[in-house]
């Protein structure tokens, strides 16, 4: 076992946060091809509990801090990390500090508060689907191939994380999205052959989910990135979706957004902003260890910028859906109220999205109408 500590040494030593943890692992990995797959497997669990829980454990030497952060995050230390000390160390001895875990003052959204969510961190949120068509048959397969799920609604399957459900189910008949993101979607009502814009589009999880709700809408989607408008367009195929009018611009500068939509107006616009991301912070640990409470400022006046911008194009009676996976009410209410006070809108419903119960995410998601 000394080359694993050797590595995980190494691992933790030398990763600072600037890519996503399983980037950099992947990357890592494959420079050492000497390490086998069980061996990526102890390390890749060693190296996100140690991201989930290293700070908030008292000062002790490096080796024992690994085995506390793996009993914190899976109940029960690998046979192979055992020592004569640690064999019989509990959950009630291996506490950690949340407030060194987040030591910052910045107000939550109602709805969670910072005691519950840090204590969500050390829990891998679950796997989730949504099962578009054949249910009978996606349950069937799941059955056989001996993979455990729960229903959390008609069509939201939960599974455990890291299910191999992309080698046994069709790839048109369901879509990964998490419990939280896929709730979102109670707060569109989109009707027959409405146009629609989805401003900050990614790879298109709301647009498809927008789409299975009502696949007569007629979509425009924008996005910075033209690689992932490219994704996001193989996905709408899969689906069997035609694909949507599609801008790769900048939709925080409202130069760059005339240019591409000119005198387009839309029946609703979905803005599902960038943000801190610290509603998903369960799945991405290493965003909490390397947090910088600066970025929220940062964040709070793009979402400002781009949700002001983007609702000059709603038509009247429409409405813009705010959405942010951030429990940080700096990203939340607070720029709703701006963008009330500065275009008019009015705010009819808000909501978070509180996914901790069932290891999901959490979401915020506000409607504001143009009248």
């Amino acid at each position: 076992m000394r080359y694993i500590w050797l590595h995980i040494k190494t691992i933790t030593e030398t990763y600072s946060g600037e890519v996503p943890l399983a980037h950099f692992l992947k990357a890592y990995f494959k420079q050492h091809p000497i390490l086998g797959s069980r061996d990526r497997k102890l390390l890749s669990a060693m190296t996100y509990s140690w991201y989930r829980c290293a700070k908030g454990i008292p000062a002790v030497d490096f080796e024992t801090k690994v085995r506390k952060s793996i009993l914190l995050c899976n109940n029960e230390l690998p046979k192979s990390l055992a020592t004569t000390d640690t064999v019989g160390m509990d959950l009630a001895a291996t506490r950690f500090d949340s407030d060194a875990i987040f030591p910052f003052d910045i107000e939550f959204s109602a709805g969670t508060d910072k005691a519950e969510w840090v204590a969500s961190m050390p829990v891998q949120p679950n796997l989730f689907i949504r099962v578009l068509k054949d249910k009978g048959k996606t349950i069937s397969l799941l059955n056989a191939a001996n993979i455990p799920f729960t229903f959390v609604t008609d069509n939201c399957l939960s599974l455990p994380n890291g299910a191999k459900i992309d080698t046994i189910l069709p790839p048109d008949t369901y879509v990964v999205q998490d419990a939280s993101s896929q709730q979102t979607g109670d707060y569109f009502k989109p009707a027959k052959n409405e146009v629609w814009y989805d401003c900050c589009a990614g790879a298109g999880g709301k647009s498809l989910l927008l789409k299975s709700l009502e696949p007569s809408v007629w979509m425009t989607v924008s996005d910075l990135r033209e690689s992932i408008l490219y994704n996001l367009k193989q996905r709408f195929s899969q689906y069997h979706y035609h694909a949507p009018v599609a801008h790769t611009t900048d939709v925080a500068n409202k130069v760059l957004l005339d240019r591409a939509l000119g005198s387009k107006q839309f029946d609703n616009i979905i803005c599902d902003a960038p943000c801190s991301g610290s509603g998903t912070w369960a799945r991405t640990p290493e965003q909490l260890y390397f947090f910088d409470p600066a970025t929220i400022e940062t964040f709070a006046a793009l979402q400002k910028q781009i949700a002001i911008n983007v609702s000059r194009y709603l038509k009247t009676g429409g409405r813009l859906i705010y959405i942010t996976c951030s429990v940080f009410k700096n990203e939340n209410e607070d720029v709703v109220s701006e963008v009330v006070k500065q275009t008019g809108l009015q705010l009819t419903e808000a909501k978070l999205i509180n996914g901790i119960n069932i290891h999901a995410d959490i979401m915020y998601v506000a409607v504001l109408k143009k009248v």
